[in-house]
């Protein structure tokens, strides 16, 4: 499919590609494409050679990205949400033979960076760690210019690496995971399947995955703005064919009133049954739960009306898709195999099957998730799993709901949920709409209910359980009866 989009994009094709403040066409992409394949390639750089990309995402990412994919490049993401030391780390186990970035990336590492750590991004000054070098407008201080080469090389027509993506591990261990080339292709064609994406209509979605199944098809991308009101004024403007959003994005959407049109779909973090029907209320004609692993997108995916009518323990992520496959570990891990999964972590041997650290249950192709096995609390000799209930607990009203451990002593621990509620949301009747869901628990009932906002982590902004528990623990210390229930 990344061939294909990059054999379709024509120089003067004036179809849109892009949509924002400024237009993209197909015929701008295809200029940057052919001007920065031709410049990496004069640069020294052939396949199999790692390139670091630290460019806001645009025409110019989007060119960059395309440029290396086609001169058979492995391409390094650098993410500034991680931190200088974390980033340090990853790139001395990715090795990039050059760090192509923006003059905002490196203002952040360098004479930007007290205003950029407000907002909670930071990079180690670049030109240290790799040759580096800028596309886009240059800005005082910011390395030389991306410089023009000769015409592009021959199109790479081979497998092989394609994409380094870190995940976790620590300074000393950071992990990534590496997509062949083949892998890649493999994820995007099941995007495709899954999406359908009509060519001419626009689609609202900024992903990497989103944005190249949907320009293949001939379909114009915007980027959803981060503010609910934009947003609002996208969705209404555009009238898109299918919107990609995060759960927490989908929610602050619905709270600020912002409409939806077509098939909405989310996920990178969990996606309840209750999300998804005020999305469908909010006007989409359909929405979808995507159960997805930075090693493998997509693994599954499940519409409301299905998700919604699953009565049974534990989170209905959806039927798995073609090609990939699963079986459960003798300690009920879910483990997934296929060609769209990555071919190993960086570093190590390829690997057949990946472990998700997500406990599950099987029902023939569908997967039901009972939760992270690292987030397994154990209380009076009993292991609880939370995403076995967490999914009861999303009455109408509840906009978010975790449960965690807190400490007890002697190695038990006491069962705290924590429920956050959508604006608005009369308290009464959400903890009468809790005590049937609660009641159900059995054993698994929490000893408290916490009614506060739910602490969330990471770019994809996931339930911070570690940080939930501490709050759990601290209002345990400090009690306000006018916000903690017992629910008994």
């Amino acid at each position: 499919m990344l061939d294909d989009l990059i054999a379709g994009l024509r120089p003067g094709d004036d179809t849109p590609a892009l949509l924002g403040r400024r237009r993209v066409s197909r015929g701008d992409v295809a200029h940057l494409l052919s001007r920065y394949a031709g410049a990496l390639h004069a640069h020294g750089l052939r396949p199999g050679d790692t390139l670091g990309i630290a460019v806001r995402p645009g025409a110019r990412a989007l060119a960059v990205l395309l440029a290396a994919y086609r001169n058979g490049l492995r391409v390094a993401v650098l993410d500034p949400s991680a931190g200088p030391d974390v980033l340090r780390a990853r790139l001395g186990l990715a090795k990039p033979a050059l760090i192509v970035a923006d003059a905002a990336a490196q203002a952040v590492a360098t004479w930007a960076a007290p205003l950029a750590r407000r907002a909670g991004l930071a990079l180690p000054d670049l030109t240290e760690l790799a040759p580096t070098v800028t596309v886009g407008r240059r800005l005082p201080g910011s390395a030389p210019a991306l410089a023009a080469g000769g015409p592009p090389p021959p199109a790479y027509d081979g497998d092989g690496d394609a994409v380094v993506i870190f995940t976790s591990g620590t300074t000393a261990s950071p992990r990534a995971v590496v997509h062949t080339r083949s892998g890649l292709a493999t994820g995007m064609r099941s995007v495709a399947e899954l999406v359908q994406p009509r060519a001419g209509v626009p689609i609202l979605g900024g992903m990497f995955f989103v944005l190249v199944p949907s320009l293949a098809a001939g379909a114009p991308v915007a980027m959803p703005s981060r503010r609910a009101r934009t947003l609002g004024r996208q969705v209404t403007t555009l009238r898109p064919q299918a919107t990609y959003l995060t759960p927490p994005q989908l929610r602050a959407a619905l709270d600020a009133g912002v409409p939806f049109h077509g098939r909405v779909y989310s996920g990178s973090a969990p996606v309840s049954a209750t999300l998804l029907n005020r999305v469908r209320a909010a006007g989409a004609d359909q929405a979808w739960c995507v159960y997805a692993l930075t090693e493998v997108f997509p693994a599954a995916a499940v519409e409301a009306t299905e998700k919604a009518a699953h009565t049974g323990d534990g989170d209905l992520v959806g039927e798995l898709l073609p090609g990939v496959r699963a079986d459960l570990s003798p300690t009920g891990e879910l483990r997934l195999a296929g060609a769209g999964v990555c071919d190993r972590y960086l570093g190590a041997d390829p690997h057949p099957w990946v472990s998700t650290g997500d406990i599950a249950r099987l029902d023939g192709r569908r997967v039901v998730l009972a939760g992270r096995a690292k987030d397994m609390i154990l209380r009076r000799a009993e292991n609880i799993y939370p995403g076995l209930y967490e999914p009861s607990l999303h009455v109408p009203g509840v906009a978010l709901a975790v449960l965690v451990g807190v400490p007890a002593g002697d190695g038990d621990e006491d069962v705290v949920a924590i429920v956050e509620t959508t604006p608005g949301a009369d308290p009464a009747a959400v903890r009468a709409a809790l005590r049937e869901p609660l009641r159900r628990m059995g054993a698994a009932r929490p000893d408290r209910v916490l009614f506060a906002p739910v602490p969330l982590a990471g770019r994809s902004r996931k339930p911070d359980r570690a940080a939930a528990a501490h709050l759990a623990a601290t209002h345990a210390a400090f009690a306000d009866p006018a916000s903690s229930w017992t629910g008994r």
